[in-house]
């Protein structure tokens, strides 16, 4: 096998996030939150910053969409929990704001975290809504429902 063909079999090895992955992330986040009695938005990126699922509760704060996506698009640009990011961002931080595609920064809170699968980054959720620590909570509770990691039923 060539070094090429090695390489592209070693990218596809790794199963990627998919819809159903995502829709699971989403229920789980949200079925947590309702237990704490918070209205939040869940958005789940692919590994290459897509949209693969989104849900808003009516109830929520409008800008909690736009919260989650950043949060997520955090999480998966910089492959790290945005809670481990908050001091970087303070003022004098190592950074506080970086450029988006659509010029506006990136919210560095709490709630995002990137979803990996054998080692590989293959995506991301952000969560929105709650307190930064109860958003981070949400997305935790997501995330071990995804890996198998909680026997509950994900309802929402």
């Amino acid at each position: 096998m060539s070094r090429t063909a090695a390489t592209a079999a070693a990218r596809t090895a790794v199963a990627p996030l998919t819809t159903e992955d995502a829709e699971l992330l989403v229920a789980a986040a949200r079925a947590a939150a309702e237990r704490a009695g918070v209205a939040v938005s869940v958005t789940v990126l692919d590994a290459g910053g897509h949209l693969l699922a989104f849900r808003r509760d009516d109830r929520a704060v409008l800008i909690s969409g736009e919260t989650s996506t950043r949060k997520a698009f955090t999480a998966l640009q910089l492959n790290a929990p945005t809670a481990d990011l908050v001091d970087a961002v303070q003022p004098g931080g190592l950074f506080h704001t970086l450029p988006t595609a659509l010029d506006r920064p990136l919210l560095f809170i709490a709630g995002g975290l990137p979803v990996h699968r054998d080692g590989r980054l293959i995506g991301a959720i952000g969560v929105g809504g709650g307190a930064p620590d109860q958003d981070h909570g949400f997305a935790a509770v997501a995330l071990a429902a995804l890996e198998g990691l909680t026997g509950e039923p994900i309802t929402a």
